[in-house]
């Protein structure tokens, strides 16, 4: 059995070959992996990586590295760890529930168990209740006729065997795509969990699951799947399934390693985090909360600010920020952006969000003369107000602040 190295860093942080059993094999095929990708992974250093705002798990040849999310880099290491399963659970890129994502803090755990561990409760899960059964053509020899005789194929193969037929004809079983998929991702966890406290638990999975045919499959066959109301419990499965499938790169390292990467750009986590916290600060108000509304202002080209608050009349537009500035003070393409979005949403006020301990600021307005028409086309002077804003993502306990959306809201009113 191939001994297991794990390697906990962070984000922006920089790896070299010989720290913690990083070797020149699995730089190669980072590097690689970071090709597919468009280079937007890693940055490659001499020998090594510097790690971007990617962070998840990759794991290959024997070696996991598990890259943490941090919002400062003078924050403890400590304080950080677990927070992007918790953010993953609450984005809602964890529906389902598992003991490895109710023990996150096990030093030995990391994102690949835990999806691997939600995916084989699913498939355990469907069946148990009963695998669904699809209609399919299938061609064969029968020594029935039945369905549609296929002639080329019938001379070819039966010039010997009279008695037989070969038709194509519709089969109602297990073997269709759906499960196909489900296999392929149930092949790739069992490569991955091998040595691991998930190996009984796949090797039970795998042996009650019914033999389908093995087929490649492709992204663009994964991303047309859709579920009717007979297959709708598979949902999470076929996701959870997806996910494996598309985030694993075989032998992309010169033929002889397998690696499998789950990888979040965190200032889309941040994002989307956000609104589901405005969202739910904002229940019950006559405050209504949009993300990633679009405007077209040249060409093609839109407009897209990250969060809307609409309250009545007024407008207020967020923009989240995962990095936080050098010296609190925000970049000219920043402020830049957010009196664009004051403009083309008439919005009284924007602000800058950031993750970090409350500092204190206070609106200022865009010196300009802008103005907006009434219905009458009568001008009226309009001010533009921006700010930056710092919310704390974790509370004293180091648990993700559940009060985060009101936290948010109290800025947006000083």
């Amino acid at each position: 059995m191939k001994k297991r190295n794990n390697i906990s860093v962070f984000e922006h942080q920089r790896l070299y070959v010989g720290e913690q059993g990083f070797r020149q094999v699995h730089l190669d095929a980072l590097l690689k992996l970071n090709e597919y990708h468009d280079g937007n992974y890693f940055e490659p250093i001499a020998k090594g990586i510097k790690f971007n705002q990617n962070v998840g798990v990759i794991q290959v040849d024997g070696l996991t590295i598990e890259i943490n999310p941090k919002a400062d880099k003078d924050d403890d290491d400590n304080k950080w760890k677990g927070v992007l399963l918790k953010m993953l659970q609450t984005c809602g890129k964890l529906k389902a529930q598992s003991s490895g994502a109710a023990h996150v803090k096990r030093q030995h755990l990391n994102l690949l168990e835990v999806y691997f561990e939600l995916y084989l409760l699913e498939i355990e899960s469907l069946v148990r209740k009963g695998l669904i059964k699809q209609y399919r053509k299938q061609s064969k020899n029968t020594k029935a006729l039945k369905g549609k005789l296929e002639f080329a194929g019938h001379i070819r193969k039966n010039l010997v065997h009279k008695e037989r037929f070969y038709t194509t004809h519709q089969v109602y079983d297990s073997n269709h795509f759906l499960h196909q998929v489900l296999q392929k991702a149930l092949t790739i966890v069992n490569q991955f969990t091998n040595g691991t406290r998930l190996q009984d638990l796949a090797n039970r999975v795998q042996l009650n699951f019914p033999e389908v045919t093995t087929k490649p499959i492709t992204a663009k066959q994964l991303n047309a799947i859709q579920l009717n109301r007979k297959s709708n419990a598979y949902n999470n499965a076929i996701e959870l399934a997806r996910l494996i499938i598309l985030n694993y790169s075989p032998d992309i390292s010169s033929g002889k390693e397998k690696m499998l990467s789950l990888l979040f750009d965190m200032n889309e986590l941040w994002e989307t985090y956000i609104l589901k916290q405005l969202q739910k600060a904002c229940v019950g108000t006559n405050i209504e909360v949009s993300g990633q509304e679009a405007k077209s202002f040249w060409g093609n080209n839109t407009l897209r600010p990250d969060i809307v608050l609409r309250q009545g009349e007024k407008i207020i537009i967020i923009d989240t920020k995962w990095k936080r500035p050098q010296k609190n003070t925000a970049s000219v393409s920043d402020l830049r952006q957010m009196y664009t979005y004051c403009r083309f949403w008439d919005a009284e006020k924007a602000m800058l969000l950031y993750p970090g301990d409350y500092t204190e600021n206070q609106f200022e307005n865009f010196k300009t003369d802008d103005y907006f028409l009434d219905q009458e086309n009568t001008p009226h002077k309009m001010e533009h107000l921006c700010k930056m804003g710092f919310v704390s993502v974790l509370d004293a306990g180091g648990a993700l602040c559940g009060a985060i959306g009101y936290s948010i809201l109290n800025l947006l009113k000083d």
